[in-house]
């Protein structure tokens, strides 16, 4: 009986002990104005009590995961629903990155079946240009260009819901009748920096006029150009608060051609394409088809274009670069080109009077490239330079003669 109550009475004491002390640490953290919120710090820190704010709540933390777009990459469509199939199936084969690039459908006007496709993909935002009225045609057009009006005021739609509305930096415009190659979107994101930073730039386009099989070898090859080619092509944003005041109201292409509008700008475009237009039958009404479209060669060899150096297409880098490569050619007689360039091993250069178009198309004849000018510049050239390889490795370089 007495053991237990020396039990009892050691346990008490040791009560009594640790509430003393308790009252005490108390007392101490009070008198140094450390205060009770410091003590349930204190006890917080001890124990590590997790702090919230230090844990993202899950949808904020699936938005930090989300990447910066690069570009709004838009389908421009009007009334051929089985092409725009086509073109949907073919981005979302090799689409990387819908943070990256998301997509758009931008219908012009109200065919149901094409609206039903552009709905059918949950991948792509749809929306509609539906006119208050036709466009006022300026007099003396006819009334077959009235699509090309039209054409004209639906791109301007959409740079204004993409740059004006969305607050996107850059678009990539396609069309309802092509095919995108494998590294298409690699391409054009590593790209975007450049475009970024250098204003003597235009546009980067994944296309080449002189981009037919037997004109082309080289999948890594990139290059400047005086001619905006389109089809296919990354605008930056800076360009549109430019352009979008004074938009033409037809043919819209040909009018960002103009020396007066492109203002010394170039556009950096592949060697090989990145696209296939396979349209045969639309506003163009299948002009130039067979001989210039059919026969491109969409690029089917994926390019890490993340491990390229493209510096060497900067403004102050590139003529030098050029240089290189026609310094390098031997220089063959323009009046007999064809067979001149077949006998010869390497890369050749033909010169020819840079202010005649006409010399120029005597040239481009002999090989079969395009021989057309726009306001001054043939199509691919590069201060007034046309290169292209010749069914193989070797290149074909037509410039224009060098002064004395």
């Amino acid at each position: 009986m007495a053991r237990t109550v020396t039990y009892v009475q050691f346990a008490l004491a040791l009560a009594l002990f640790m509430f003393a002390l308790v009252q005490f640490e108390l007392w101490n953290l009070k008198s140094s104005n450390v205060g009770q919120a410091s003590v349930g710090r204190k006890l917080k820190a001890q124990i590590r009590l997790p702090d919230s704010k230090l844990t993202p709540e899950p949808n904020k933390l699936k938005a930090l995961e989300k990447e910066a777009p690069i570009a709004a990459v838009v389908v421009v469509a009007c009334n051929r629903p089985d092409y725009l199939e086509r073109t949907i199936q073919g981005i979302l084969k090799f689409h990387t990155s819908s943070s990256k690039f998301p997509l758009f459908i931008s219908q012009d006007g109200t065919n149901a079946e094409v609206k039903a496709v552009a709905q059918k993909y949950a991948h792509f935002e749809h929306f509609q240009h539906i006119e208050s009225q036709p466009p006022q045609m300026e007099a003396g057009h006819p009334q077959s260009w009235l699509s090309y009006y039209r054409i004209a005021d639906h791109y301007k739609y959409v740079f204004t819901r993409i740059f004006e509305e969305r607050k996107f930096q850059r678009i990539i415009i396609l069309e309802d009748d092509m095919e995108v190659a494998v590294d298409f979107f690699d391409y054009f994101e590593a790209l975007a920096p450049i475009l970024d930073r250098d204003e003597s730039l235009y546009a980067v386009s994944s296309w080449n006029d002189n981009g037919q099989k037997q004109f082309v070898h080289d999948p890594e090859a990139v290059y400047r150009s005086d001619f905006f080619p389109g089809l296919g092509w990354m605008m930056p944003r800076r360009m549109w608060a430019e352009l979008g005041p004074k938009w033409p109201k037809a043919f819209w292409d040909d009018w960002m051609r103009l020396k007066d509008v492109r203002n010394g700008r170039q556009t950096i475009f592949p060697e090989i394409c990145r696209n296939y237009n396979f349209g045969e039958h639309g506003s163009s009404l299948g002009q130039y088809f067979e001989q210039y479209l059919r026969p491109i060669r969409l690029n089917t060899e994926p390019v890490d274009w993340s491990q390229k150096d493209l510096t060497y297409l900067e403004r102050d880098r590139y003529p030098a670069f050029f240089e290189r490569l026609t310094s390098a050619a031997t220089v063959i007689p323009a009046d007999r080109a064809g067979a001149a360039a077949a006998a010869e091993a390497g890369d050749v250069l033909v010169e020819y009077d840079g202010e005649s178009e006409p010399a120029f198309k005597d040239v481009a004849r002999h090989f079969g490239i395009f021989e057309d000018w726009k306001d001054g510049v043939p199509r691919t050239a590069f201060q007034g330079a046309v290169t292209f390889r010749l069914g193989g490795p070797r290149r074909v370089i037509i410039a224009p003669r060098k002064s004395s």
